[in-house]
């Protein structure tokens, strides 16, 4: 078994936005989506960080599409969620329900 992954709070919400998207996760459809799920606008450059974080951390998988015309020959870098990242949400979203056990009464005040 491998160390376990701890997540940042920007990092699980990149992740889950990958995941959402699947086949078409790349940095403008990612900003769109957090956008969409949370009302939080995150800047470019502090995406493009995380993703190389979670690349970097084993979660995230990269491979670079076809040069496209419109992005002046530019390819296209797409990411998909690695097993390791799954874990990894999987045990972050378990210890944030356990710490919120209890506490719904005080927060609807």
């Amino acid at each position: 078994m491998t160390d376990h992954i701890y997540l940042g709070e920007l990092e699980q919400i990149v992740l889950l936005a990958v995941l959402r998207l699947k086949d078409e996760a790349y940095a403008i459809p990612i900003l769109d989506q957090i956008e969409t799920q949370t009302g939080r606008k995150i800047a470019r450059g502090a995406l493009y960080t995380a993703l190389d974080r979670l690349e970097a951390k084993g979660c995230l998988r990269s491979r670079v599409g076809e040069p496209l015309p419109e992005r002046g020959g530019r390819a296209r870098r797409y990411f998909t969620v690695t097993p390791a990242a799954l874990h990894a949400l999987k045990h972050s979203r378990a210890s944030l329900l356990r710490l919120w056990r209890g506490l719904e009464s005080l927060l609807e005040r």
